[in-house]
């Protein structure tokens, strides 16, 4: 998640200029796109500070991102889910079929949301009881290292203090973390059976599955654990004992609902030319269900009810063999907001080698850091790379900066490979390095395609 400095702008609300910023850290170029998702996210956060009924009528500008695959549709989308800590679900629009067709319903995606946000929330609910939890944890975890006594001995309290005591300190010094204790641990018995309903009632299956879970007894098992194990096993019970689950599950219900983001990738496999028969009747089908959620709707989850009305929809496709005018007008009028975003160049290859604060070279270098190995690259290198990157896609199928990725597996498998033997502490990727071990692959057409 966002970084101490990012979360004082997270509650103050971010400017639109500090979320380009942010998203400047990790994407390369296509600003366009960076500044129609921070306006989006602006306004989301001025939504919530409007008053009087006119609140419910503002609704969100969905987004539609249209671009060559590896530009950075999906990263800006992640990484502005990450900046609002909002409830974020990547689905792609082509793993769902028309309800009487076996497949997903679209609804599952608004469940799939909801199951998020409850986990996010419960994540953050643990993490204010947290110390609380801890404290708790060690009293029993004490309960479990105290001698047992034995029946009818008279017990000493005195005594019984003293050890406690003794031992809580030897806790706290870490002198306990390896020795073996029996836990008794909650477990609930899972279902041996499942419900099997039509495509479309999925909702029918969860309720039966959910209630049926609530009717069957909790287990307890007993476990042999460290002290350091059977201490987070036990933080982490007594923290959802603390937790208030009613209260968790209302939050989370509300931030779905104002701050929920689905990111539909792959839109333009279910936008189609108009015809009346094979797979375009199902494309079709998956669109007017899509229509009625991005329109605003109520959709049934284990949780209750939720609504799509300010649910942020982001979709984004390439485009290559059909337009974005081929969706059905309905679901074109639903996103106002339509953004190109540009191919990558050479350029912007070896910039996105080095400058994102997840770049590719970055990774490496950390990567064999950890053997005590200094990775270098000189900059004729990141220039060569970006050449290979570019020329293979070129040649191929253009994937954008994810050719990167099999580019730089391909220059490192040697040297990730014979790392450990510990025979170097320094290497350093030159041009001449590049063309080495990179130029044999490139000459063979056919071998390229495969490997590159």
């Amino acid at each position: 998640m966002a970084n101490g400095g990012t979360m004082e702008m997270i509650h103050n609300g971010l400017l639109p200029k500090q979320i380009v910023k942010e998203l400047d850290k990790y994407i390369v170029g296509q600003k366009k796109a960076k500044i129609a998702v921070a306006i989006a996210l602006r306004n989301r956060w001025r939504r919530q500070k409007v008053k009087g009924k006119i609140k419910d009528e503002i609704m969100p500008n969905n987004i539609i991102m249209i671009g060559p695959t590896g530009v950075g549709k999906t990263e800006i989308a992640r990484r502005l889910a990450q900046l609002a800590e909002a409830p974020f679900l990547k689905v792609e629009a082509s793993k769902f079929t028309e309800v009487g067709y076996v497949g997903r319903d679209v609804d599952s995606m608004v469940r799939d949301l909801t199951d998020i946000a409850v986990n996010m929330m419960k994540a953050e609910k643990r993490e204010k009881v947290r110390e609380k939890a801890q404290i708790l944890a060690e009293e029993r975890v004490l309960d479990l290292l105290l001698p047992k006594q034995k029946r009818h001995t008279p017990v000493d309290s005195d005594s019984v203090t003293r050890t406690r005591e003794k031992l809580r300190t030897m806790l706290k010094e870490g002198k306990l973390q390896n020795r073996i204790v029996e836990v008794e641990v909650h477990r609930q018995t899972a279902p041996f059976f499942e419900v099997i309903t039509p495509a479309g009632i999925e909702e029918l299956n969860m309720q039966v599955q959910d209630m049926l879970g609530g009717l069957l007894p909790q287990r307890t098992k007993q476990r042999k654990l460290s002290v350091k194990e059977a201490t987070k096993v036990l933080a982490q019970e007594e923290a959802d004992k603390l937790i208030d689950m009613d209260e968790v599950v209302r939050e989370a219900l509300h931030r779905v609902e104002n701050s929920g983001i689905v990111f539909l990738d792959e839109i333009d496999k279910i936008a189609s030319a108009e015809k009346t028969q094979g797979p375009d009747v199902s494309r079709g089908g998956v669109q007017r269900d899509l229509l009625p959620i991005i329109e605003g709707s109520n959709v049934m989850t284990k949780y209750g009810m939720v609504r799509t009305d300010h649910i942020l929809f982001i979709a984004a496709g390439a485009f290559h063999s059909a337009k974005p005018s081929d969706l059905i007008p309905e679901l074109q009028g639903r996103f106002p907001i339509r953004v190109s975003l540009d191919p990558l160049t050479r350029e912007d290859f070896k910039k996105i080698l080095v400058k994102p604060e997840n770049a590719l070279v970055k990774q490496y270098t950390a990567l064999l850091e950890t053997e005590g190995i200094s990775l270098q690259f000189d900059e004729s290198a990141i220039e060569e790379i970006a050449n290979f990157a570019g020329l293979v896609n070129e040649r191929t199928e253009d994937i954008g900066a994810r050719r990167l990725h099999t580019v730089m597996t391909t220059l490192l498998e040697d040297t990730l490979y014979t790392a450990s033997d510990g025979a170097e502490t320094r290497i350093e990727i030159t041009d001449k390095t590049v063309k080495k071990r990179l130029s044999q692959i490139l000459e063979d057409e056919d071998l390229s395609r495969y490997i590159l």
